[in-house]
């Protein structure tokens, strides 16, 4: 049986995760760890020998070795005594353009990186193309809906001929988290727009820049990838309509201090469609929708009927509807946890383990 190598970048938040779990496997499944990164220290095994997993932090530390360029690290994988995989646990624009350049060395990718898979529809084509002419592998569970068998399913009710005719769902743990109890199904009290999206700021549930959830775009690049795999030439999530939850007045607030102070002076907005929606016996919730079949992609507030999935969301859960010609009027519901780190890592650990199966 011939090893495997492995090589990390990202030691963040899912990136400690992932090597725990990593640390856990079974010898005869865990691949060698020969090489890791963060944004200035990397530890490089020039023999190829495994590096110690529960050293690291210290390791990495007190490294001195020279910062490899991305270049750099994927001729010295593709040297490797064997198949290299390289995953990818940051956020980076500059490592997901060099996905084609790693693919092209037969070296395998696993990755929750939204940017590489929902950025322009020519770096998609790219990766998949290299991927394709070396055999190599790409493998990006966790960039919808961290832990949660979403492009999995996806990926095998368009292989197995089923027609998808619409994808809809509350795609952001955040957005979840805030519609949940701003308008919640039991129709009790709440608190106001401001007051809720501060206490969710203070427990960890939205960026420290709430604005980088309140945008729209997570969900947006999510629903880009989605489409993608469905067969939709979508370029990128700007291309579809987004709706904002950042009031125009305070999309040039300089910081996410200013922008919370002023953010009550917004909240009969959020109100007043709350209060709509009530009186149609329903509940906001903040939507994305692919319309496979006329290319429809949108990202926004909706009014959803009580009873429904949707409107019966609870805590941070996300919650993604499959409706296809198979599974007829019913769709094909998958619900849980859609963030964190824990289970981000738990989708990537999942991932790579189906690359070493693979390729050994």
């Amino acid at each position: 049986m011939s090893r495997t190598y492995v090589a990390v970048l990202g030691v963040g938040g899912v990136g400690k995760a992932f090597l725990s779990q990593l640390s856990l496997l079974p010898d005869h499944l865990r691949p060698a760890l020969i090489f890791l990164s963060r944004s200035s220290k990397n530890i490089v095994s020039k023999d190829y020998e495994p590096i110690q997993i529960s050293q690291y932090p210290s390791s990495l530390a007190s490294s001195s070795s020279p910062v490899l360029k991305l270049p750099e690290v994927a001729q010295f994988l593709s040297n490797a005594p064997g198949r290299s995989i390289v995953v990818d646990n940051t956020s980076s624009q500059d490592v997901a353009e060099a996905y084609p350049s790693f693919l092209s060395k037969g070296i395998s990718v696993v990755t929750p990186n939204k940017k590489a898979f929902s950025s322009s529809y020519g770096l998609w084509g790219d990766i998949f193309s290299a991927a394709s002419s070396t055999n190599a592998m790409v493998y990006h569970e966790s960039s919808v809906g961290a832990g949660l068998p979403v492009i999995s399913t996806l990926k095998d009710l368009v292989a197995t001929g089923d027609q998808v005719t619409r994808i809809e769902g509350v795609f952001s743990g955040t957005m979840s988290y805030l519609f949940n109890t701003f308008s919640p199904a039991d129709n009790e009290p709440s608190g106001s727009w401001s007051e809720i999206v501060a206490k969710a700021k203070e427990a960890g549930f939205t960026e420290p820049d709430p604005r980088d959830d309140l945008n729209g775009m997570d969900v947006a690049r999510k629903l880009t990838i989605l489409a993608r795999i469905a067969g939709l030439k979508v370029e990128g999530p700007t291309s579809f309509p987004v709706q904002s939850l950042i009031p125009k007045e305070l999309e040039s607030a300089s910081s996410a201090e200013e922008f919370m102070s002023k953010l009550p002076d917004h909240d009969k907005d959020m109100e007043r469609y709350k209060k709509e929606a009530k009186s149609a016996n329903k509940v906001v919730r903040y939507v994305g929708s692919i319309d496979v079949a006329s290319g429809a992609v949108k990202v926004g507030l909706q009014m959803v009927e009580l009873g429904t999935p949707t409107a019966s969301l609870r805590g941070s859960d996300n919650l993604i509807c499959f409706y296809t010609q198979r599974y007829g009027a019913n769709p094909l519901v998958i619900q849980g946890a859609g963030a964190g780190a824990e289970v981000t890592a738990m989708g990537v650990t999942a991932d790579l383990l189906k690359v070493v199966e693979r390729l050994r």
